[in-house]
């Protein structure tokens, strides 16, 4: 079932049993969008897959203008739910009523590390929707992947300060044979492109097997020239910080839960990943 407005899903759910997972997505279906499907298939009575290609949280029109769309391509690989699936395809104003601005938050920080600090406002943007698609359709369940981990935990903050009862549940990361992070932009990828962006996973496993002998500046400029010996990529930023609180580190303690974050320009195309490091 496809619905254009908030108020079709709601008068759809009003008379039926009602334990919801949502999956907010921005179209561009790929293997790690269905693997969250997949899990609020089997968590719930019924899956919510939104799609909407959200302005507010691009800082580059460039980027909003080329961002992969294909409707019925994403409908063919949603079909093997189509007893639970309802599909959600919002026009902007039925997600932002009065204007398509932004509004301000604040995470204790969260939002102005990492991929705030080179998307400024990227995060305002993101949080929008989401309160917007919360209190909209009113799920019980709410998945992200882990890939965008950061934006994880700015959900799971912003479902905190909003007080409403919604389970954020993060997903791991699904990845290509050679490694690479499933994202809608691989689409946007040449062969040139695809083939070299493989060594961005590579590089982040052989920082991981040298933890314990590697300090962060090491670490940096390891991933540093191997991206760059790629004649196509560009490395954009390389940090290293705590899940908890996503503050880049310039040391690392023995103890603690840590991330590796890397953002990596393929061409035009920009590319993000995160890798768990334990230092035990």
């Amino acid at each position: 079932m496809l619905f254009n407005t908030h108020s079709e899903v709601q008068s759809f759910l009003k008379d039926k049993k009602k334990s919801v997972g949502l999956v907010p997505t921005m179209g561009a279906l790929h293997k790690g969008h269905i693997s969250l499907v997949e899990k609020a298939a089997q968590e719930n009575e019924w899956i919510i897959v939104s799609i909407f290609v959200n302005p507010t949280q691009f800082n580059n029109p460039e980027d909003l203008a080329n961002y992969p769309k294909n409707i019925a391509e994403d409908k063919i690989m949603l079909a093997p739910f189509k007893e639970k699936l309802i599909l959600y395809v919002p026009k902007s104003k039925d997600l932002y009523p009065k204007n398509l601005i932004s509004k301000e938050f604040c995470f204790a920080g969260l939002e102005k590390q990492i991929e705030g600090t080179f998307r400024p406002g990227h995060f305002n943007g993101v949080a929008t929707v989401i309160e917007s698609l919360f209190h909209k359709l009113l799920p019980n369940r709410a998945y992200f992947g882990e890939k965008d981990f950061q934006q994880l935990q700015i959900i799971k903050a912003l479902t905190k300060q909003l007080g409403l009862n919604i389970k954020i549940i993060g997903c791991p990361i699904v990845r290509e044979k050679d490694g690479l992070a499933l994202s809608s932009r691989n689409k946007l990828l040449t062969l040139e492109e695809r083939k070299a962006a493989s060594v961005i996973f590579k590089t982040l496993k052989e920082i991981k097997s040298r933890q314990e002998n590697w300090n962060i500046n090491e670490m940096e400029a390891y991933f540093k020239k191997s991206i760059e010996r790629e004649y196509h990529l560009r490395t954009e930023y390389f940090f290293i910080a705590k899940t908890n609180d996503l503050i880049p580190l310039k040391a690392l303690d023995k103890g603690g839960c840590y991330r590796i974050f890397v953002a990596v320009f393929a061409g035009k195309t920009r590319l993000i990943d995160t890798l768990e490091l334990e230092i035990i």
